[in-house]
């Protein structure tokens, strides 16, 4: 005998199994993020996000490449501007001000809702954290994060009559170095390269921090440039050039920084920790790692990106985001991405997994970046943080190039962010 069933009960159940069609849907996350360093980072990510996915079935993340920090914040804002917004990114961890003035981003404070999601707050390198909080609020969370390091070839230091395994400890000792290796090589490598293109402010910073000098406030209102710990220190990176013929006249490309120094045309030069891996990858040359000499004081700025969650996304969403970020900077995460790549761990309980432990003890300078955040501060963050920093580069590529003096380059770049910043006076 057939069993009728009513149309009504017939509806119910094709109501019910829809709808648990629809839970069993996965929650679909939009994820821009930013590469500035070298090695083929867009496949790791690739990588890690598909093993997120085979684990988290009920959730898809669609992870878009957008180019460097400056891009990837002028598309994600755009985004946002066009009611298109992902619902999380990874972007400049000094972008917290404009996010936070745009509305844009949701405090991870408001989405911890356990004891264990706490802790994990709570877990990170307080170096890291500066530049992620404000107001006792916590709006980024540190991924792709740096210092800057001293590379150093110790074959171009051997040939130079130096002791390869000591690199310099101050401004005094890198102007010597530098310049006794460009003599020695009959001018056909030079001592010391320092980036000025792409990121010309975060360099500068180093040098003011090394000098004693904080360049803005905590409350990224008001910035010094016009110092004089601030002048003296970009004179001394002009003189690198001008006076110890030990540094390239103008501007030196960051993105091309890595090459120059794989290449042997440069024995000393600046850069992010995050170009430590493809370093020591296609380097064919014994090389070191050290912190950043010092001048008053040892330092460097930190760098990098962190993760943000957008209040546009919803609630479902957002909880998605925050179990797609935890699982990325999960210790062993963490220590993976910093073995690929040479940033750092971003917790101490990265560096205390078997992986990066054994790691460190096989290659010490994956350490080096870590051991410098004892010397540390927040990048240059403000208020209209991009205009900021666009005043802070034209001056030290107007000083380096000759086109003004140091003086009256960062008179210039302190009367221009005056202007910018006087209406978020307190």
């Amino acid at each position: 005998m057939r069993l009728r069933i009513p149309f009504a009960t017939t509806a119910l159940v094709a109501g019910l199994l829809s709808a648990a069609q629809a839970s069993a849907d996965p929650v679909d996350l939009t994820m821009y993020y930013p590469i500035s360093v070298g090695g083929a980072l867009t496949d790791v990510i690739d990588n890690l996000v598909d093993e997120f996915e085979s684990e988290h079935p009920d959730i898809s993340v669609e992870a878009i490449y957008a180019g460097n920090y400056d891009d990837t914040r002028v598309r994600t804002m755009s985004a946002i501007e066009s009611g298109d917004t992902p619902q999380l990114s990874v972007m400049f961890s000094i972008d917290l001000y404009e996010l936070i003035e745009q509305d844009a981003i949701v405090a991870f404070d408001d989405l911890v809702e356990t004891d264990e999601e706490r802790e994990w707050l709570d877990s990170f390198y307080p170096g890291l954290m500066e530049n992620g909080q404000l107001d006792g609020n916590t709006y980024g969370i540190p991924f792709q994060r740096s210092t800057i390091v001293l590379f150093w070839n110790k074959d171009a230091f051997e040939a130079a009559g130096l002791d390869p395994e000591t690199p310099p400890e101050n401004w005094q000792e890198m102007a010597d170095m530098a310049s006794t290796i460009r003599e020695a090589s009959n001018g056909d490598q030079w001592g010391v390269m320092v980036p000025s293109t792409g990121y010309p402010y975060w360099m500068f910073q180093a040098f003011a921090f090394q000098n004693g000098h904080r360049l803005m406030s905590e409350d990224g209102t008001e910035v010094y440039f016009d110092d004089p710990a601030a002048v003296e220190a970009l004179e001394y990176w002009v003189s690198l050039a001008t006076e110890h013929n030990a540094m390239p006249d103008g501007t030196i490309e960051w993105g091309t920084l890595r090459q120059n120094f794989i290449e042997q045309s440069t024995a000393m030069m600046w850069h992010t920790t995050g170009n430590l891996t493809a370093v020591r990858n296609e380097a064919g040359f014994d090389f070191g790692v050290a912190m950043l000499p010092m001048n008053t004081q040892r330092g460097s700025p930190t760098g990098g990106g962190n993760f943000y969650i957008f209040k546009n996304a919803s609630e479902e969403e957002q909880r998605a985001a925050m179990t797609f970020i935890r699982w990325m900077t999960a210790p062993e995460r963490a220590a993976d991405w910093s073995i690929e790549t040479g940033y750092m761990g971003v917790s101490p309980a990265a560096y205390e997994t078997d992986a990066l432990r054994e790691y460190v003890e096989s290659f010490p300078p994956a350490a080096v970046a870590r051991d410098q955040l004892e010397y540390g501060t927040a990048e240059l963050s403000t208020y209209q943080g991009g205009r900021i920093r666009r005043t802070l580069d034209n001056a030290v590529q107007a000083a380096l190039t000759g086109q003004m003096e140091p003086e009256a380059a960062l008179n210039q770049a302190q009367r221009e962010a005056d202007a910018i910043l006087r209406r978020y006076a307190r």
